[in-house]
């Protein structure tokens, strides 16, 4: 058997808070499920506190001070390390990536921007100088380099399965340097094939569909009901009541069926990146 591997707890704020919880565990003498014993918790939920990979909540903090005599260590370092988890990204949108992270499932419509999980950091910087100008640029970086982050998901060999669907007017009319989507339609086609995953692009052709006016993201996990994500610019919300869930689910569904195969999506979005990447040439 290899040698566990111990996290860094010198890479961020809750790879700290979650390699000191896995030494006060042990220290303690302590296995994962005992210390989860009556938390209301599982075995999984903690070991992802541990590597860092998700924020300890309020009540399990205190269940954790209480079972390791920690001296409310945990509940007075949790806010902290939930504001480092999220540094760059909007309040709203805090529970998002963690949520991502515990998926088993992915599925998400985008009408407007190339989905966050797909984004280059290039593509990233473009909006935001389009969409929020007067960001300030230690801000904008923030922003972006929480961005990326969550792309770090497909490294996993756990990771959710992915569906996307695009409005094909994401790639074919935008504002940005033709340098920057070529390198952005590349990594959509990288991501996808090597993952798996799935992509479909609803043609512009298609005057009317379901789901048209924003985006949606519907995620399902292994021990908890699924749960859709639908954002603005400036707020979002996550929708768990069942009877809204399904409509969600259905109207996806629907939309599938009007996008193109997924196959014939990748090959449009390769010619697309082939003709920027040209255009690029030709500016240089």
């Amino acid at each position: 058997m290899p040698a566990r591997k111990d996290p860094d707890a010198s890479t961020s704020v809750p790879s700290f808070y979650g390699a000191e919880l896995r030494f006060k565990r042990e220290q303690a003498g302590l296995t994962l499920e005992q210390l989860a014993e009556g938390s209301f918790r599982g075995i999984s939920f903690l070991s992802q506190i541990e590597r860092g990979e998700r924020r300890m909540p309020m009540d399990l903090a205190r269940h954790v001070d209480e079972r390791l005599g920690t001296d409310g260590f945990f509940q007075r370092r949790c806010d902290d390390a939930a504001k480092a988890r999220n540094l760059g990204h909007p309040l709203y949108f805090q529970d998002v990536p963690d949520l991502e992270k515990q998926a088993e499932t992915l599925e998400e419509w985008q009408p407007h921007v190339i989905p966050g999980l797909l984004q280059t950091a290039e593509y990233m910087r473009g909006l935001i100088r389009y969409e929020a100008p007067f960001t300030p640029p230690e801000v904008a970086e923030q922003r972006v380099s929480a961005r990326i982050a969550r792309g770090d998901l497909w490294k996993r060999e756990d990771r959710p399965s992915y569906w996307a669907i695009l409005r094909e007017s994401l790639i074919r009319r935008t504002p940005l340097p033709p340098a920057v989507m070529a390198g952005q339609l590349e990594h959509i086609v990288e991501v996808i094939r090597s993952t798996q995953s799935v992509l479909q692009i609803v043609p512009d052709t298609t005057r009317w569909h379901p789901l048209q006016h924003g985006m949606a993201k519907i995620m399902t996990f292994a021990d908890a009901p699924p749960l859709v994500w639908s954002d603005t610019n400036f707020n979002g919300q996550i929708i768990d009541f069942p009877s809204r869930v399904k409509e969600y689910r259905r109207d996806y569904d629907l939309l599938r069926a009007v996008a193109l195969p997924p196959e014939t999506s990748l090959d449009l979005v390769e010619e697309a990146a082939r003709t920027y990447r040209h255009e690029a040439q030709l500016e240089a």
